[in-house]
């Protein structure tokens, strides 16, 4: 009697680790090419970071990363999942949904390449448009190849268009802050605007008014705001210690 594929073993090797700004996955945007003001890499480790493994890479504008979630820890996963999108109230099939909590622990994105580096036995891409968070092991790339993978029309389902974003603003004090920043970390104020102004908070928060001051990790420091006529407020920018 043949072995049920099921009880079949397998194995994925990592092949690169991502470094990204995204200390944490609160924030994270929640699909690739929401966030594009800083940059990301895909770092290759032993043994595929020799360089005939990218060889003609360079060629192609976009890749399809494969990578896996590996913050999710002991969480289950479940046949239904409450999308974002949908308000975070109403249920749909996990196979309907893009959620994080699978029964493989596996997704894919597509990114930008913009560069190829070596440097010594180090090989990495440079990416743009990442929603990985830093740390995240990569299983496998591939070239997004534009007359297979762009289909104008296809359905999107519950998700039609992209996400509308939240006006963001900030105090004056956070402002000269970022500027400061820039020097080190051209596009810092965009790239904050740009990730805030996704609305990361839980589904349920979501309104005009909200009293609560949200923070996050983003490269080396921490970023405080509040949400106040549906504007997001950028109250504070502090180094994490």
């Amino acid at each position: 009697m043949s072995e049920s594929p099921t009880n079949t073993p397998f194995s994925l090797s990592t092949i690169g680790v991502i470094r990204s700004p995204y200390q944490e996955k609160f924030a994270v945007p929640r699909q690739p090419g929401l966030v594009t003001a800083i940059n990301a890499q895909l770092e290759l480790l032993p043994p595929y970071n020799d360089p005939h493994c990218v060889r003609g890479l360079e060629e192609f504008s976009h890749l399809w990363l494969m990578f896996l979630f590996h913050q999710n820890g002991t969480d289950e996963w479940h046949p239904t999942v409450r999308p974002p999108r949908l308000g975070g109230n109403q249920r749909v099939g996990v196979f309907a949904s893009r959620s994080p909590f699978r029964p493989n622990p596996v997704g894919l994105s597509v990114v930008e390449l913009k560069a190829i580096r070596q440097q010594g036995n180090r090989v990495w891409l440079e990416l743009g448009g990442v929603d990985l968070v830093n740390g995240t092991p990569i299983v496998d790339i591939k070239p997004y190849l534009p007359f297979v993978d762009s289909l104008p029309h296809a359905r999107g389902g519950f998700a039609p268009d992209a996400p509308v974003t939240m006006p963001v603003s900030f105090t004056p004090d956070v402002e000269i802050r970022c500027q400061k920043i820039a020097r080190t970390h051209p596009g810092f104020r965009e790239f904050i605007q740009q990730v805030i102004g996704q609305d990361p908070r839980p589904a349920y928060r979501k309104q005009d008014n909200d009293d609560k001051i949200y923070g996050v990790r983003l490269l080396t420091f921490n970023i405080n705001w509040q949400v106040q006529h549906g504007v997001a407020v950028i109250c504070a920018i502090t180094d994490i210690e």
